[in-house]
């Protein structure tokens, strides 16, 4: 058998990706930046970086199937250039290689932001066929994954025999950063979220979305996208679920949107002075402002994909959080 390539095994999708192809009983290799680790899991590293297309050359080389996890997720950047180069180009870099590799399968891991919202009828759900545009993308993370994912879908046209997965919010364990969907379990847990935004998001276990990776491989159509989510809930209910999980009192103020516009465009306009990140970046101010509710059910048409309840994830987000936290302060 051999090998299959995962891009991004160091982060938290990523990881889960590499440990479900690892429970299948394939060789991994890894390609992973100079210096960094893929913890807990028996991999092949591969040192290289996402625009250096040499690098993901050597990587791919030898191997039947390929996961194009890897992403800059951030929601500010002192640079912006950096999330296109890494996004964009690199995922160019990465179709490119799988067409020299003669790679027989690639996934292409992009987000529920790239999916269109309905504007009406009031409450209706996205799915891989509602319209997008790129100008209906909110901020550089999200317009650069929409132009990576439009140069996917031509190498697919052309004839890569590559296919897309959209997950939603991912949560649970190993989450290592965290992202920023980890971190409001984590500013729960500290109690450093007084009140929230009314927003909304679609959670999915990270297991799960892995898996569905894996479903994609196996059964997706080759230039298709499919959504990976699970459960459709507000902020609100989501802190509510952790308050009953963590034993904690949830937070009932709810911040007006125009409240949190102020504290993003401060914030922002402080990181940008200082070159450090924002504790309330405006894109994700601006991004609150929707509520990200999809369908995952062409996913679990064609794939057979089958998610828990969002309860599981934030259960063991809660847990992997939790037990860091606690060897953290062991360390300290």
């Amino acid at each position: 058998m051999k090998p299959v390539l995962v891009t991004g095994a160091s982060g938290f999708l990523g990881w889960h990706v590499a440990r479900a192809l690892i429970e299948k009983g394939y060789a991994v290799r890894a390609l992973v930046r100079p210096g960094s680790r893929v913890e807990e899991l028996d991999v092949e590293i591969f040192s290289g970086d996402l625009r250096d297309p040499s690098s993901i050359e050597r990587a791919a080389a030898g191997c039947g199937l390929l996961f194009h996890v890897a992403a800059d997720y951030r929601l500010w950047a002192k640079d912006p250039g950096e999330l296109y180069a890494s996004n964009v180009e690199g995922t160019r870099n990465v179709l490119r290689a799988a067409r020299i590799a003669c790679i027989e399968r690639m996934v292409y891991t992009s987000t529920v932001g790239c999916i269109g919202i309905p504007q009406a009828p009031k409450g209706a759900l996205g799915d891989e066929t509602a319209p997008v545009a790129l100008a209906d993308m909110v901020g550089h993370y999200k317009r650069s994954k929409f132009l990576a994912e439009q140069a996917v879908l031509e190498a697919a046209a052309e004839g890569l025999p590559v296919v897309i997965v959209n997950p939603t919010a991912p949560i649970g364990d190993h989450d290592f950063k965290p992202t920023p969907t980890g971190k409001i379990v984590v500013d729960f847990l500290r109690g450093a979220m007084p009140a929230f935004i009314d927003t909304g998001l679609n959670v999915v276990d990270a297991r799960d979305c892995a898996e569905g990776h894996l479903l994609a491989c196996e059964r997706g159509r080759a230039g298709e996208r499919y959504i990976l989510g699970s459960e459709n809930l507000t902020l609100a209910e989501i802190l509510g679920k952790l308050a009953r999980i963590a034993g904690r009192k949830a937070p009932t103020a709810r911040i007006p949107f125009a409240v949190a516009w102020c504290a993003g465009a401060c914030s922002t306009g402080w990181a940008n002075l200082t070159g450090r990140a924002p504790q309330v970046p405006m894109e994700a101010v601006r991004m609150a402002r929707k509520k990200m509710w999809v369908s995952h059910e062409k996913a679990r048409r064609e794939l057979g994909f089958a998610p828990a309840p969002a309860d599981v994830a934030l259960g063991r987000a809660v847990e992997w959080f939790g037990v860091r936290s606690g060897r953290e302060t062991a360390r300290a």
